[in-house]
């Protein structure tokens, strides 16, 4: 069952930040807790004077999980987004070499710009220049015994490394699944959070072969990761939005979801609420807010809506 850790996220157990800053792309962004936490955090010399928007590398921090010797999930730049136009591909080399020899962990990566996640992924130059960045990581810390990958070997997707993508409604991911599907991993998956409207997952939740591949001649016997497209969904986060602008997440998408989820076999997890509750579970309390259908919440807060659904918490997580 997941708990509450010292991040506040309920689905990782740790945040690592080597890059920070970020700008908006989509209504999912418009009330961005990122932002609202860097207007807090500008007492710190590394925020000082910087706006939001101003996304910089931290190099100095591109060790801290290979420190790490407890094995943890990480949830990488929940300050940031890792394949933001303004990150230069040579320091996402060196954060995959990272999660590359932290074998510990399992590190679990959003993004709201897959196509560009899609196209790091599939670029061929990006063999070469992953095997150096993880011989210089290897070799500035001597973290471990394994063999190091050398330029020319053909990389493939990290066991340990969960690639995904928010989306809001059905139009993002309309959008952003597809490319997702389109990129190899070992684990895909979805982050719905802030919900702000139904989604039909329909064959995203299907597994069928494709007859696009990575590279080379690949059969249908060899690992799923090594087809573009050849598996779907592995997991989906559903969150409800919080913060004091917090749009109202309704139950019934919810609801959805779970039994789309459920019917295809694909693990769901519901983080949280956000700051509504339905009339029957929150008589007396806050604000309310009427759905078209004729549904209506209320304004409880984050704590007090939780994170049941019908009385049952949902903490599943890929196989």
């Amino acid at each position: 069952m997941a708990k509450q850790g010292p991040t506040g996220i309920v689905w990782t157990d740790e945040t690592w930040n080597p890059v920070t800053g970020c700008t908006k792309v989509s209504q999912g962004c418009k009330h961005c807790y990122a932002e609202r936490d860097w207007q807090r955090l500008q007492h710190l010399p590394r925020f000082a004077g910087r706006a939001f928007t101003d996304v910089v590398c931290h190099p100095e921090r591109l060790d801290q999980p290979l420190r790490w010797s407890k094995p943890r999930r990480v949830f990488v730049n929940s300050m940031s987004d890792l394949f933001h136009d303004d990150v230069p591909d040579e320091f996402i080399d060196e954060v995959f070499a990272v999660m590359a020899l932290a074998t510990q962990h399992t590190f679990q990566v959003l993004t709201k710009r897959p196509e560009r996640m899609r196209d790091y992924m599939l670029d061929p130059a990006m063999n070469n220049r992953f095997g150096m960045a993880r011989a210089r990581i290897f070799y500035a810390h001597s973290v471990c015994d394994c063999d190091v990958w050398m330029s020319g070997q053909q990389f493939r997707p990290l066991p340990n490394v969960w690639l995904g993508v928010s989306v809001e409604d059905q139009a993002t991911a309309n959008d952003r699944i597809p490319l997702l599907l389109q990129t190899p991993a070992a684990v895909r998956w979805i982050s719905a959070e802030p919900l702000l409207g139904e989604i039909r997952l329909g064959s995203f939740l299907q597994r069928s072969p494709s007859a696009a591949f990575v590279a080379g001649k690949v059969t249908p016997e060899m690992p799923a990761w090594t087809r573009i497209g050849s598996t779907a969904l592995d997991w989906v986060v559903v969150g409800g939005e919080s913060g004091p602008k917090a749009r109202p997440m309704h139950p019934q998408w919810v609801r959805d979801l779970r039994r789309q989820c459920d019917a295809a076999g694909v693990a769901f997890l519901l983080k949280q609420n956000g700051e509504f509750a339905s009339v029957s579970e929150a008589e007396g309390f806050g604000a309310h807010f009427t759905f078209p259908d004729g549904a209506t919440v209320r304004r409880v807060g984050k704590k007090r809506a939780g994170r049941l659904l019908d009385g049952v918490q949902h903490d599943g997580y890929p196989a």
